[in-house]
């Protein structure tokens, strides 16, 4: 079961900490419970809850009725409504509560409807990241267990897996770009997109995926001469070791352009290289491809 500090709850359901406090006193809303160091914290019940409140107070409903409210008709009226209006902070939020319990069924149901609704690649952007920026908040704070992370990230993988298959693959005359993540680097979610946005483009992918030695990266690169590879670093490297890396990349394929993204790059020195450019999100990657 998570522990939320009230700026935890903040963070989450775009609620001030401030507003959370007055509904507590005013309205009993949520009941905060103690540590044994008399520290107040917030349940997953509690989590819950704030963000369906969120909504329903975000689209004109008074919180004076949605304390009257009661819990099964406060969901109900959240799910007719991420069901008729396309605001995408509700589904982002509704992804989020199927998240936190495990629910498979909801929430394959909520992401095939949003591809049907929004199309797959701006449902990816302007939904499933967003998602992910928040569960980073969660997995920060240590509200989520790899079980939870790993249930999230199957269940995105496998509708990226389908996209991707669905694409007719590339002429063998077409520019090559070879996509893979560097050892001990697990996670491929925003890997696997720029597969589907480079394989849509019209490019000849090569995609390795997860923790590729370095030797085996450049054996497939001197077999197939691709013009472009394509990395995002995460879990690694370190801040320490992540200049020597980006150099071993630039002089090991001085004759391709590299492509590097991932919040690894936030927390380190970033030289300028001839050969490589790093991007942030897969808007720029797009761009990048397309030039």
């Amino acid at each position: 079961m998570g522990r939320y500090s009230i700026k935890e709850l903040e963070k989450l359901s775009g609620i001030k900490a401030h507003t959370i406090r007055i509904w507590e006193k005013r309205h009993r809303l949520v009941s905060p419970q103690r540590t044994q160091t008399n520290i107040r914290y917030y349940t997953d019940e509690d989590l819950k809850k704030i963000i369906n409140v969120s909504v329903l107070n975000n689209h004109g409903v008074k919180i004076s009725r949605i304390v009257g409210l009661s819990l099964a008709d406060l969901n109900q009226k959240v799910s007719e409504l991420s069901e008729t209006n396309n605001t995408i902070e509700i589904h982002i939020d509704q992804l989020v509560l199927a998240m936190i319990d495990l629910e498979e069924e909801k929430f394959e149901k909520i992401l095939s409807n949003l591809i049907l609704k929004f199309g797959f690649e701006r449902t990816i952007v302007e939904i499933v990241y967003p998602f992910l920026e928040k569960i980073g908040v969660l997995w920060l704070t240590n509200n989520i267990s790899p079980a939870q992370e790993h249930f999230i990230s199957n269940l995105i993988r496998q509708k990226l897996i389908v996209a991707i298959d669905g694409l007719p693959l590339a002429p063998k005359s077409a520019p090559k770009i070879l996509l893979f993540l560097p050892e001990n680097e697990l996670h491929e979610l925003a890997l696997l997109f720029y597969y589907y946005l480079a394989k849509q483009h019209g490019l000849r992918t090569y995609y390795l995926g997860q923790t590729v030695p370095h030797k085996d990266l450049k054996s497939v690169y001197d077999e197939h001469q691709p013009a472009l590879l394509v990395t995002s670093l995460t879990s690694g490297p370190s801040p320490k070791i992540l200049p020597s890396y980006l150099a071993r990349l630039s002089q090991d394929f001085a004759a391709a352009k590299i492509l590097v993204s991932g919040s690894a790059l936030k927390k380190g020195r970033v030289e300028s290289y001839p050969n490589i450019t790093t991007f942030s999100n897969a808007l720029n990657f797009k761009e990048l491809i397309s030039n």
